[in-house]
């Protein structure tokens, strides 16, 4: 058994992580801003930006490794505070990987993001074009990312990020236009935006990305520092949104013209290094992932 502490335990991927390590055996310490959950499945009160509380949860236990997942998810969050934005991804960062390097530990997967990117050119997006993230929280990740490789170059922590697309689920709580088209539609609601139905998406279902960290904690041969991750499954707004309305006939959907006024605009990402070195295959398809994430919330387990 390995005691693998999960940061961000209690939020959409970091649940998902936990439930799968406690599945196959590993004993899981996780930390979030709340506590939360019972027995096994407690999460501790920590917030990243506290290093004496880290130290002394890591302290109390004999850690293996850490899965990285807390952090303001996603550009749509605290963007009316980017002070905290910097505080919580950037220093919560160095926070953990300051953990694992005192402590020892055997690896550290961080959770990044293909806003790190900003714009791209013309797609298949690979891990080695340039970097130009157009937020705050895309610059938060970048900088949380490049800190991480830094750690595994100058203090020899072995490190890995993963660059994680639009994660959705039933269990998400920011802002998703994929579960607000869901939602909508089993409330009888219209859903309309003012632009992006030419917008590309490359989502990917929670349980995927949870599989790809675990992956990228037990591979073998790591031949890169950063990974492209996602549901490999690249479709526009409006392709997703036909996917909602075949599933839940009564979808009342209209979308504005054009790509996402208020997001990067970006093309397919390659995730062919993710498939070779930690041998990742996105399992959940766009539609098996909206059909199950509206069961979950008609039946209100979500939460």
């Amino acid at each position: 058994m390995n005691t693998i502490l999960v940061t961000g335990a209690a939020g959409l991927i970091g649940r998902a992580v936990a439930a799968q390590l406690r599945a196959r055996g590993d004993r899981v310490v996780g930390i979030d801003r709340m506590a939360s959950g019972s027995d096994e499945t407690v999460v501790m009160e920590c917030d990243l930006r506290d290093s004496h509380r880290l130290h002394a949860i890591a302290a109390a236990t004999t850690l293996d490794a850490i899965i990285h997942c807390g952090a303001h998810s996603g550009p749509m969050v605290a963007r009316d505070n980017p002070y905290d934005l910097v505080q919580v991804n950037v220093v919560g960062t160095a926070n953990v990987l300051e953990v694992a390097r005192i402590h020892r530990l055997r690896r550290l997967v961080n959770c990044s993001s293909v806003s790190t990117y900003g714009d791209t050119g013309p797609g298949p997006v690979i891990e080695d074009v340039p970097q130009q993230p157009s937020t705050v929280y895309g610059a938060t990740k970048l900088a949380a990312e490049k800190i991480t490789t830094a750690y595994a170059v100058e203090h020899g922590l072995d490190t890995v990020s993963l660059r994680l697309s639009w994660v959705y689920g039933p269990n998400r709580t920011t802002f998703c236009i994929l579960r607000q088209m869901v939602a909508d539609a089993l409330a009888g609601r219209p859903t309309r935006t003012t632009s992006g139905a030419d917008a590309l998406r490359q989502y990917i279902h929670a349980e995927d990305a949870a599989t790809a960290l675990v992956c990228a904690l037990d591979a073998s041969n790591l031949t890169q520092r950063a990974y492209n991750v996602t549901g490999d499954d690249c479709r526009t707004m409006t392709e997703a949104a036909n996917v909602v309305r075949q599933i839940l006939p009564e979808a009342d959907i209209v979308l504005g013209p054009g790509p996402d006024l208020g997001d990067d605009q970006q093309q397919r990402f390659d995730i062919s290094a993710a498939r070779r070195d930690l041998r990742y295959t996105p399992a959940i398809s766009l539609e098996q992932g909206i059909r199950d994430m509206a069961e979950t919330l008609r039946a209100g387990r979500a939460g």
